[in-house]
């Protein structure tokens, strides 16, 4: 296979991938969490909830794709199993729990946010440490996303 060279070294690219290998598992728990509230959700606003949450996870399984294919892009393979993206995620699901619809909407805002925390870490050092500044615009662009959504859900939560 041909080698990728697109002026950022291979160290660099791989220190890149890990940070974008747990922003994946943290993308693909959320999903999976936000899928699960969607189908459980119940209350006198169920339609609405179950609306919300599926914007959302529609939302995240572009989201993951897009992390997944710059992983690509970058030179090296995305993680690709539950277990990996378990192992890896600071995202934590609760088996067997189906809290009320506000609490779960709460669980989600808490969730966006420790996204967007972490990708407002990791910006600064992927675009000055390491040279990469498409993956820096990249995560830029995906924090907005989570800040919409998790300004979506303290309005709903008000």
């Amino acid at each position: 296979m041909k080698q990728t060279n697109t002026g950022i070294p291979e160290q660099n690219r791989q220190n890149i991938v890990n940070i974008l290998d747990a922003l994946l598992a943290d993308e693909y728990v959320l999903y999976t969490k936000t899928r699960n509230y969607h189908w459980n959700v119940v209350g006198p606003h169920f339609n609405d909830y179950h609306k919300a949450f599926e914007e959302q996870y529609d939302g995240l399984s572009e989201d993951i794709d897009e992390i997944a294919e710059r992983i690509r892009a970058l030179g090296f393979k995305a993680s690709s199993s539950l277990g990996e993206f378990q192992k890896n995620s600071q995202i934590k699901e609760h088996p067997g729990e189906y809290p009320d619809a506000v609490t779960m909407a709460s669980n989600l805002l808490n969730d966006h946010e420790t996204v967007i925390q972490t990708i407002r870490k990791k910006i600064p050092e992927i675009g000055d440490k390491y040279g990469d500044v498409g993956t820096e615009d990249f995560l830029t662009s995906l924090m907005e996303k989570h800040e919409k959504t998790a300004w979506m859900l303290r309005s709903i939560l008000e």
